[in-house]
């Protein structure tokens, strides 16, 4: 048998044949002679969703061109392009197309080829008014519909969904869940159909990138999955979407899906997509879920939805044509209430946004010297107050907006940015990282590198030192961590002093110190001999030997600390 070239990807090869064998599989068993694409054709130009292909082509082409993303795929420009607040007006328009990285921008991408094409299909590219036609006006021109409209209707809702989104929010995810949203109101079940093909678009693409996945045990440093989710813009992109769609139904006088079908495609699509994962942040990397809280406002968005969606004409109150009260707002039609009840849980959902977004980064000192590079200043610091909390501290259900951080700070007066790019912990779990910087055209990387000794009792000492432009400067030195053992009356100590560290030993209000010797060395401190092996630092007294302290380890390895 011969051997399979190296080169071929056969994996991604049979992977590719066994879902076209499938798809055509499929087709010849139904036979649809046409029907698809004459459906398709019915709603669409030439039958393609040439709207959800701009809209996609262009987030993809911003991470691409303006995020730098053709050079550094898995490393774009991510910091100046967040929503950090309203005097920072290129992060509001840009951050809802900006992205993380690759994985989340092809999770947005498949989610914008998933949901928008059923939002396109039901805004159509043909008017469906009686007595209009396709041409009459540029309103009703296919092309127009196709190609400015609805990619100016997605443009609107994105940036919508950025300035009132609790920031600083990156990513497109908002106009995808307004994609749903709109989707749901007409085709609920289509919708979640879609939702569980979005999955398997996920599952091929995972398939053909790494078809193979070899993993092994190790130690992970991870924040509550959570607590990345931008539970808020993803619940306003929500609520848009069904308003447009509510609002073009009655509009067209489009038929209107039962009230079940409407209630567990919502209830499906929120539940699936963790919308009940409401939480709050305390700082210091502590996370509260309100897992409770969550599953009622779920249930009550499924049954409010799809109320509104299949409520008559009728007023709630009063009858048609009365007098007094029946002519006022109680006479509003049944599902326009529904409507008034969304905008007010819309409302109260943005509102929070307003006074958050309303401040800008603290023009207090930094501690330490910061690195400047341009308007940025990147700096790292422990227990300080963060500079991009709100004006106004808001405290509900005995949290608070006050929070302190600690870890590598960017800040830039002039775009208004004060963020913890890389927290203490994640630093003190990776060891080394970067943080890059930069705005339209350009960019720079800042190397963050933390060593240090956890000694014997578990404390640590340790520094942090910034690298840009080949120039290295010590940003953080923590304080001596002191070893539990008690070695003839002295006490050992591991300090920080330049970039390099000690060891030192105290009696009588008296302290020697001398650097830690190189691997396989050794030095005397007060009849104290302190040898360096591979496996940390060995006090050896009077032919006693202890373990006195050993380099960090990041990632799980063990790394030098000098």
């Amino acid at each position: 048998m011969p051997a399979v070239p190296p080169w071929l990807p056969l994996q991604q090869l049979v992977v590719v044949v066994a879902v076209v064998a499938s798809l055509l599989a499929v087709w010849y068993a139904e036979r649809p002679a046409g029907r698809w694409g004459a459906r398709l054709r019915h709603r669409f130009v030439a039958g393609v969703p040439w709207g959800t292909l701009v809209v996609a082509s262009a987030v993809l082409g911003f991470y691409l061109f303006v995020q730098a993303g053709l050079d550094y795929w898995f490393s774009p420009i991510v910091i100046p392009f967040r929503a950090w607040s309203y005097f920072y007006p290129l992060g509001m328009v840009a951050s809802g197309f900006a992205h993380a990285g690759p994985n989340h921008l092809l999770g947005n991408l498949v989610g914008t080829l998933v949901f928008a094409p059923i939002a396109e299909y039901v805004w159509g590219h043909f008017p469906t008014a009686r007595g209009s036609s396709s041409f009459s006006s540029w309103r009703t021109n296919p092309y127009v519909r196709a190609f400015l409209l609805f990619p100016g209707a997605v443009f609107a809702v994105t940036v919508l969904t950025s300035v009132f989104a609790i920031g600083p929010v990156v990513g497109f995810s908002g106009a995808v869940f307004a994609f749903a949203g709109f989707a749901l109101v007409r085709y609920p079940l289509t919708t979640v159909v879609a939702l569980v093909a979005g999955r398997v678009l996920g599952l091929l693409r995972a398939a053909l990138q790494t078809p193979t996945v070899e993993a092994t045990a190790r130690p992970t440093f991870s924040t509550p999955w959570w607590a990345e989710i931008a539970i808020q813009g993803h619940a306003i992109g929500l609520f848009a979407g069904v308003l447009l769609g509510v609002w073009l139904l009655r509009h067209r006088g489009d038929a209107r899906p039962p009230a079940g079908r409407t209630w567990a495609g919502v209830l499906l699509f929120a539940v699936s997509q963790s919308l009940w994962a409401v939480y709050w942040f305390r700082g210091g990397e502590t996370y509260v879920l309100f897992r409770a809280l969550g599953v009622v406002l779920v249930f009550s968005l499924a049954t409010l939805v799809a109320l509104t969606v299949t409520a008559s004409d009728r007023p709630l109150f009063g009858r048609p044509g009365g007098s007094g009260v029946d002519r006022s707002l109680l006479a509003l039609p049944r599902w326009q209430w529904g409507v008034v009840v969304m905008v007010l849980v819309a409302s109260a959902l943005a509102g929070p946004a307003v006074p958050v977004n309303l401040f800008t980064a603290s023009d207090a000192d930094l501690p330490g010297e910061p690195v400047e590079i341009r308007d940025y200043e990147v700096v790292y610091a422990e227990d300080v107050t963060d500079g991009m909390v709100a004006a106004v501290n808001v405290s509900a259900f005995g949290e608070t907006t006050s929070v302190n951080t600690s870890g590598v700070i960017v800040r830039s007066d002039e775009r208004g940015i004060w963020t913890t790019a890389v927290s203490k912990g994640r630093l003190g779990f990776e060891g080394r990282t970067a943080v890059r910087v930069g705005g339209v055209g350009w960019r720079e990387t800042v190397v963050v590198e933390r060593r240090g000794w956890t000694v014997t009792g578990g404390n640590v000492t340790y520094l942090v030192n910034l690298t840009h432009a080949g120039e290295t400067r010590t940003a953080y030195r923590a304080p001596p961590a002191r070893a539990s053992p008690v070695i003839g009356g002295r006490n050992v100590s591991v300090a920080v002093e330049e970039r390099r560290f000690l060891v030192g030993v105290s009696r009588d209000n008296e302290t020697a110190r001398a650097p830690i010797p190189p691997v396989n060395e050794s030095v005397t401190l007060d009849g104290v001999t302190f040898r360096r092996t591979e496996k940390g630092l060995f006090a050896v007294y009077e032919g006693t030997r202890v373990q006195v302290a050993t380099p960090e380890t990041y990632r799980g390895q063990r790394a030098p600390a000098d």
